[in-house]
């Protein structure tokens, strides 16, 4: 295979996973729709580049160039960088950070060690302890339908969009067809995938595969070279 992805979950409380991936041959592959935000490094023939991205909602077709490596962090929901907010990042509008002559990172007027796959999660704590990563404790609340007490509903979802940089609804959306694909992945049957996945119909889950994943529900079942969830 020409794309080779691990993921590992973290303890760290603002992080979901620590990733990395490789492309030993240039490989076409599938982004899944997904709520996360992360901090990405890749090394390719033209040096090393640092990438804060955002929610992306609708899957996107990729390529991955023979020789690339990447790892990362994808943030747990409600973590974000404030100088950059999740909502101008939407669908691959990365933000790239400099890099300063000597191989360090520019960031908030201050440079910064690059971080290696083993040691990232220090680089992670380092910027919250700056108070450059920040997360907002009420987004598990109003993503399980509860709202803080004395806080109108729409304040909750300003501070949601703010910290996640989508509304509840779309997150809501992304987590289904989610959870979805990967019953398809696994060889369930399309009728079951319906029933369980909340959907109306075959036609309701196809138009959600299809904007999530870039994917029909048979090309899932069936095996595709490869989609990044």
């Amino acid at each position: 295979m020409g794309l080779i992805f691990n993921s590992v979950a973290s303890e760290l409380q603002l992080v979901q996973r620590v990733w990395s991936a490789s492309c030993a041959a240039t490989t076409g592959f599938s982004s899944a729709a997904k709520a996360s935000s992360m901090i990405a490094f890749a090394r390719g023939h033209d040096g090393l580049t640092v990438h804060v991205r955002g929610p992306e909602t609708r899957g996107t077709s990729l390529t991955c160039l023979e020789g690339w490596e990447f790892f990362g962090v994808e943030l747990r929901l409600g973590a974000y960088l404030p100088l950059y907010p999740p909502s101008g990042l939407i669908d691959l509008r990365d933000a790239l950070l400099p890099i300063l002559p000597g191989g360090r990172i520019l960031l908030d007027n201050r440079d910064w060690e690059i971080p290696t796959e083993q040691n990232i999660d220090v680089f992670v704590n380092r910027l919250a302890r700056a108070g450059l990563l920040f997360f907002d404790p009420l987004v598990d609340e109003i993503r399980h339908g509860e709202r803080p007490r004395g806080m109108s509903e729409r304040i909750a979802q300003i501070r949601f969009r703010r910290a996640v940089g989508i509304s509840h609804r779309k997150l809501a959306s992304i987590e289904q067809a989610r959870h979805a694909a990967q019953l398809l992945m696994a060889g369930r049957s399309i009728a079951d995938v319906v029933t369980e996945g909340g959907y109306y119909d075959h036609s309701q889950l196809a138009r959600a595969m299809r904007w999530a994943t870039g994917h029909t529900p048979g090309e899932l079942r069936s095996g595709v070279s490869f989609l990044a969830l």
